[in-house]
This record gives C-alpha cells, structure tokens and sequence, in this order.
C-alpha cells in the first residue's frame, strides 16, 4: 500500500509501479479505491509532513476521497463554487460536491474549496482535509455506471480544525491541477489493462464463432480491426507511461504529457469498446459476459478528469496554458496535432472549441 508514495516517504515511488498497478487493476477490472488513495491524494499530503496520515494509508486503515466536481462546473476546475469561512475552531465548508469516486469507502475527504475570491477566478481556491465522519458531512451513495460507488456529498456548516488546510490559503488551485494530471496518469494506466482484456477477450471469441462455415476470425476485415486496436492499445500505453513517468518532473512536463495521455486515452478506449461490443454482437452488451462490464468503465475512464475535447481545445485549456510555456506547450500541439489539427488554427476560439470536439466525436 506504498507503491504511490515517494521513497523519501518509505514508498517506491509512483511512476513505474503506478503505471503496473494501475495496468492490473484494469484487468482485473477491480472497482477499489487504490488510484483515489495511493496515486491521487498521498502524494499531494506526503509532501506537506502528514505523516500521521500517511501510516494509515500504508496500513490500509486510510482511505481518502477527492471531493472537486460540482454541479454544473463540468472541465473547469476554476468554476468551483463552495466555500470554506474561518470559525472560531478552525474553518467552515458550506456546499456539495457531486460525483465523488470511492466516498463511500472514505475514512477522509480531500476537499476543494473557495476561502476567497468568486467562481471563475483560480485565485481563493483552497483544499482541506476533512474527516468522512465530520459533523455536517452526508452522504448520498449510488453506484455509477461502472459499477464503481460514488456519493454526492454535502457540507452544511461543517466544521474542521486549522490544521485541515492542506497547503497555503489561496494557493490550492495548483494542487487542484496536480491532482488532475495524477488522476488522468492513473486511468490512462488502467485503460490499459481494460483495453488489453477488450483484445485479448475479442479475438479469443473470433477464433471460436463460426460464420458461412468459418471462423470469423479467418475474415481479412475483422482481422484489420483486431489489430487496429492492438495499435489503439499500444498508443494509449505509450501515452500512459509518459504520463506516469512525468508526475514527479516540471509542472509544465507534467501537465503537457496528462493532457496527451488523455487525448490518446479516450480515442483508444472508445474505439477499442465499439469494436469488442460489434464484433461478438449483441450479446456484446449483456451482462452475462465480462465484455460489456469492460466497455462501461472504458466509456467512464474516457469522460473522466476532463473531456478530450476540452484537452485538445487551446481557449479551454488557457488555465493551464499558464504553465505550459515554451518548449512544454509546443510538444503538447504538436502531439494533439495528430488528432485534431482544425484546433490549432487561427479560428476564433468557440470554432476551436467546436472543431476540436466535432473531429474527436466523429473519430
């Protein structure tokens, strides 16, 4: 349970052993709370001295949620709107969040809030640490659509101690993003082992489905679209690994290889589920075989932490467009180029926009 941790921390760092682990947990298509602990929230408290914390999380007694997304805001992180006000105590959260991933399961909620400033502005964002259990917190539990447990979660009056700020007052809007660029590292490598069990599932069916006295597997065509998602698959690792190994680097580095992990990600498990789900037919979307189950959490990891559209989308992307400068922002173009080459010309940013989602829809 110390595989994201930093080795300074008594880990083994998060790069190669997240991108294995993460890979595996697709496989096996496990709906546990490892990504949202270990590769999302541990590193971003490591290096702030909870070391308390930190020996829960090793010894499974700490599981931390990522409560960000609210109603509405959609892609951009800048639109959050609760709010956090001192107290006597310490602080008070008023709001909710929607859709958090693994709440239910949560011992501790990694909670972004607004100490200052309006929705829209990155300025007066903050994140706190905030007990599940903590007077004020409710929960409302549900299962999304892969089948992972999910809550919407509600804060009124909430109240923490000072201690629950997690870094300066104000200053949360880059930790904000690092935990995005964590995040999409870590799907990207679970897509991975999604997409390999789509093949591998796939073809194993085409060798054994006989069609005008053949095996289907023998028909060119269908072979063509068997190995074109093997190249699908072999992108969206590449991409994976980037990511993974850039989380620990410059900031610029980093954000540049998630967003192009992203991109590539979402194409790949897109067009590997499609063709899993057509080429065993209809009975590709029953429950009654593990095909359909795979092809629900690939359609989630391709919505998930940003849509490609957003990710390729220069306008949509100005927030981060502050830390992709030179030599950073050009290789990030210059690898999306490949998938939407309409979004880097000098139309006016709504056609960018529009360009942009309206070639990846259309894949």
């Amino acid at each position: 349970m110390s595989i994201g941790l930093p080795e300074a921390q008594g880990g083994f760092g998060g790069g190669l052993e997240m991108m294995a682990a993460m890979e595996e947990m697709g496989r096996a298509l496990a709906p546990e709370p490892l990504s949202e602990t270990l590769f999302q929230a541990a590193p971003l408290l490591a290096r702030r001295g909870q070391t308390e914390l930190l020996e829960g999380v090793v010894g499974g007694q700490v599981r931390i949620a990522l409560a960000v997304g609210e109603d509405g805001m959609r892609d951009d992180l800048n639109a959050i709107a609760m709010t956090a006000a001192r107290s006597p105590s310490g602080w008070q959260l008023d709001g909710t969040k929607c859709v958090v991933v693994a709440a239910p399961w949560a011992t501790h909620l990694l909670v972004a809030a607004r100490t200052s400033g309006s929705p829209g502005e990155s300025d007066g964002l903050s994140l706190f640490l905030v007990p599940a259990a903590a007077p004020g917190v409710s929960m409302a539990p549900y299962r999304m659509l892969d089948e992972r447990h999910a809550a919407d979660v509600s804060f009124n009056a909430a109240g923490v101690d000072a201690s629950a700020l997690v870094g300066g007052e104000g200053q949360g809007f880059a930790l904000i993003e690092e935990w995005r660029d964590r995040a999409i590292a870590a799907a990207a490598a679970e897509a991975c082992g999604v997409i390999e069990r789509l093949l591998d599932d796939t073809v194993a069916y085409a060798r054994q489905r006989e069609q005008f006295g053949h095996k289907i597997g023998s028909f060119q065509a269908l072979q063509h679209r068997m190995v074109d998602m093997y190249l699908e698959l072999e992108l969206a690792r590449s991409a994976a690994l980037l990511a993974c190994q850039s989380l620990d680097g410059d900031p610029a580095e980093r954000a540049a290889a998630a967003s192009a992990a992203k991109v590539t990600v979402a194409r790949a498990v897109r067009f590997a589920g499609q063709n899993a789900v057509q080429l065993h037919g209809g009975m590709g979307m029953t429950d009654e075989l593990a095909i359909g189950h795979y092809f629900k959490r690939a359609t989630v990891i391709e919505h998930q932490f940003g849509s490609a559209g957003w990710h390729l989308c220069p306008p949509c992307r100005a927030g981060r467009a502050r830390r992709l400068t030179g030599a950073a922002l050009t290789r990030l173009d210059f690898t999306l180029a490949g998938h939407a080459a309409g979004c880097v010309s000098a139309s006016p940013p709504r056609a960018q926009c529009s360009a942009a989602q309206i070639e990846f829809d259309n894949g």
